[in-house]
């Protein structure tokens, strides 16, 4: 079996996939996001939390597996302080299929390439998500560096218009780096930056830290922290998870 390689807990996919007639599940057990009034959001404050949003994995063929995302239960509480109004929300909030595609570095070599295709379906509980069909298409690559972990991404989303019906373009661009601390303990950071097409939008740019313990060959856990560097982005977003080959 190939060493153990995840999609979480950055932003930043890999771009090996799950070794055939295996299974993976990569999951928060729980996180938290908090947003503050700001410039981009007005005098609204925003507070959500995700109970074991996870990814489920099964190595199809050699060179391909079959993921599926999805969050059983969130919660949020959004407070506009000028409208004097305060709205709550929970339930499942939707499901996201999709196949990773390894093109070359799979079982070895100085780079590693990936097509991740994915559709996001509006199966929300409430008013959770916004009730439209979106997709687009991932494409992790790394290097294989002694003694670090160096991966990219850019992804490309057909995204629902926030106002009105149509789709819009926004494109993800990502680079993570890891690096061993002592024993099975390694420090990771990430740099995400989101633009998109649509008018008035702001960028969502984060920074982004994590610690990671391999527990033995099939077992990783995590703990981190998103940390917004634009308006537009999450002011904070932390964690705690875990990795587990079947």
């Amino acid at each position: 079996m190939r060493e153990l390689n995840a999609d979480r807990p950055d932003k930043t996919d890999c771009p090996f996939t799950v070794d055939a007639g295996h299974y993976q599940l990569e999951m928060d057990f729980a996180n938290l996001t908090c947003n503050r009034p700001n410039a981009e959001r007005g005098n609204v404050r925003s507070t959500s939390a995700e109970f074991a949003p996870m990814n489920v994995k099964v190595g199809l063929l050699n060179d391909l597996d079959f993921q599926l995302v999805f969050t059983p239960y969130r919660w949020e509480r959004t407070v506009d302080r000028d409208a004097g109004t305060t709205a709550r929300n929970a339930g499942f909030d939707g499901i996201t299929p999709r196949f990773k595609l390894n093109l070359m570095g799979n079982d070895g070599g100085f780079f590693a390439l990936a097509l991740i295709p994915f559709a996001k379906l509006p199966w929300s509980k409430g008013s959770l998500g916004n009730g439209a069909v979106e997709g687009g298409l991932g494409i992790p690559f790394s290097f294989d560096i002694p003694g670090w972990d160096v991966g990219f991404q850019t992804t490309w989303h057909a995204n629902h218009n926030s106002v009105g019906d149509g789709h819009h373009t926004e494109f993800d661009n990502s680079v993570s780096v890891g690096h061993r601390l002592v024993g099975k303990l390694s420090l990771s950071a990430e740099y995400f930056s989101n633009c998109s097409m649509e008018r008035g939008a702001g960028a969502v740019d984060t920074v982004d830290v994590w610690l990671t313990y391999q527990a033995n060959k099939h077992v990783r856990l995590d703990g981190g922290v998103y940390m917004g560097v634009t308006s537009a982005a999450d002011d904070w977003h932390p964690w705690i998870g875990m990795t587990r080959r079947f």
